[in-house]
């Protein structure tokens, strides 16, 4: 067992605010925090985050409790699971009770990182590549960046220092191939450490420069590494943009370190990802005006454009900035153009004014039908915002289309009704499982063995229809679109995904049967032990059929 005292001083360190938010999208309510709850649908917000009480409380279902029970609820885990789950995420080491039980926090991805620094300074050839770029060896340092050597000198040290590939792997920091063969993850490569919020090392970035086919690559998916959760830098500009109220988002790593070393230590990057629903509650912390900096080729505008429709209709202040001739803030700093890209920095273009422009300047205006669909396109968008904002922008829109502002009929539709339906993390979940099974159909067969439409509370009757191929279907239609669903990555994270799923049914069936009168003794002392047997097994890591 935990130590009482271990829990205590671990709950110590938890800022309920952090751990919430990295869930949930939470907006400052006097000196409290709102969100809808995300244990049942709402409308209008009623759960409420207290900082100096360090608890959450929902008035529509009654949720609440600290930071171990949120954890708890939200990903389905045991007491002691959501305890070890927080530790990790925070550099934190538990006790136990049992000497035999006592596990030591993971250093692994540290031990790795120190030696891929150790390993830079002594590679000319990555050293030179980062000298070129202007990279100062003040910023190698405070980065931790490294170098990854090739495969067979990583499989070597791993065994040298006695770190356990099991652990190696769950960590993504090496992987398994055909016929069981280890390999590392990281060849050849500098190496950028990405850390938690809290600054623990959850995985890496790493950028070729010996050709391999992919520019970069990151860390596999893992119980610590989400690359739609994390942002690169955060931990380090996480001052700066709490102090000064704004962020920047650009597209890479090297920008981000050039930023800082420029003095824009507010500066953070995705993870070689689009920017997603899911990062906007590490976004939301500090209630910063947002300002995506991005390429200004083809590929950077539609990334910015995505962006900056996705932070608008969240309710996200900011704007866009577009680099435009090739250079980026990296090119720009490198060649002591700071002035510039200072001013730059400082006329970003309004993520509303941007998204119109940019969906407008996609249609041949010459064109009476293409104008049309140009109209219908932006008014889609102006309804995915608040009303006073759909006002102010309708003459923008019309001056742009060269039209009178009175064809801009908003009418009196609400912004909530266009948005998106607010999904639960009940919803969220099956509906990823069901993205899953039709972007990936040959896993069907293997997967009707442990689970089948009825044990899905809320989204049976879409599996069936996925089952069957029926791919037109409306539902189905709206599914593939909704960036909000994402897939399972690999076949390790869909069985984990479905363990924990399988484990919460299963209980929930347990406690269901304990209350009822209408099943025999026998038969009830049966289906216990089948309910437990199985839970015994799904917590041991195994896969149960469902008869």
């Amino acid at each position: 067992m935990i130590t009482q005292d271990s829990i205590e001083a671990l709950k110590a360190r938890l800022d309920i605010v952090d751990v919430v938010g990295s869930y949930v999208e939470l907006k400052r309510a006097g000196s409290s925090f709102k969100a809808p709850c995300p244990f049942h649908d709402e409308k209008s917000p009623s759960f409420t985050v207290n900082p100096s009480r360090q608890k959450y409380h929902c008035f529509g279902c009654g949720a609440g409790g600290d930071s171990i029970n949120f954890v708890m609820e939200y990903e389905k885990l045991s007491y002691p699971e959501a305890i070890e789950k927080l530790a990790a995420s925070t550099n934190f080491t538990l006790h136990y009770t049992d000497n035999a039980q006592q596990k030591k926090r993971s250093t692994l991805l540290e031990t790795l990182n120190e030696w891929y620094q150790k390993l830079l300074e002594q590679n000319k050839t990555a050293l030179d590549y980062l000298h070129e770029r202007g990279i100062y060896a003040s910023s190698i340092e405070r980065f931790g960046i490294g170098y990854a050597p090739t495969s067979p000198e990583t499989l070597r040290f791993l065994d040298q220092r006695r770190l356990p590939t099991a652990e190696a792997i769950e960590q993504g920091a090496i992987g398994r191939g055909e016929e069981g063969r280890l390999f590392a993850r990281f060849i050849e490569r500098i190496t950028f450490p990405i850390h938690s919020t809290s600054g623990a090392i959850v995985g890496f970035g790493g950028r070729t420069i010996t050709g391999h086919q992919a520019k970069y690559v990151n860390s596999s998916q893992s119980a610590i590494f989400n690359k739609s959760r994390l942002l690169y830098a955060y931990h380090l500009a996480r001052d700066s943009v709490y102090r000064r109220r704004e962020i920047i988002v650009t597209e890479g790593y090297l920008d981000v370190v050039m930023l800082h070393q420029a003095g824009f230590t507010h500066a953070v990057a995705t993870l070689g990802t689009a920017l997603t629903s899911e990062h906007l509650p590490l976004l939301r912390k500090g209630e910063p005006k947002v300002f995506v900096a991005y390429d200004g080729d083809k590929a950077g505008r539609a990334a910015a454009f995505k962006a900056a429709k996705l932070l608008s209709s969240s309710g996200f202040d900011g704007g866009v900035i577009l680099f435009e001739g090739g250079l980026d803030p990296a090119d720009m700093i490198k060649t002591g153009q700071i002035e510039q890209l200072n001013a730059l920095l400082h006329r970003p273009i309004p993520f509303i004014e941007f998204v119109i422009s940019e969906t407008i300047d996609g249609y041949d205006l010459q064109d009476p039908k293409a104008k049309e669909s140009a109209l219908h396109e932006s008014l889609g968008y102006l309804k995915t915002l608040s009303p006073l904002l759909q006002e102010e922008y309708r003459p923008l829109t019309a001056s742009k289309l060269g039209i009178s502002p009175s064809l801009i009929r908003l009418g009196n539709t609400q912004n909530a009704q266009h948005k998106p339906l607010q999904l639960s993390h009940h919803d969220i979940w099956e509906l990823s499982f069901i993205k899953t099974l039709i972007e990936r159909p040959h896993i069907t067969d293997s997967i009707l063995d442990f689970i089948d439409g009825s044990l899905l509370q809320y989204h049976g009757s879409e599996f069936e229809a996925a089952l069957r191929g029926e791919i037109n279907d409306p539902r189905l239609s709206a599914l593939m679109m909704d960036d909000r669903i994402r897939i399972f990555d690999g076949d390790e994270g869909l069985k984990q995904e479905l363990i924990t799923f399988l484990t919460a049914h299963y209980n929930r069936e347990l406690k269901k049967l304990t209350t009822q009168n209408t099943v025999s003794f026998d038969q009830k002392s049966y289906l216990i032990r089948q309910f437990r047997e199985k839970i015994e097994r799904l917590k041991k890591g195994e896969l149960v059929p469902l008869t």
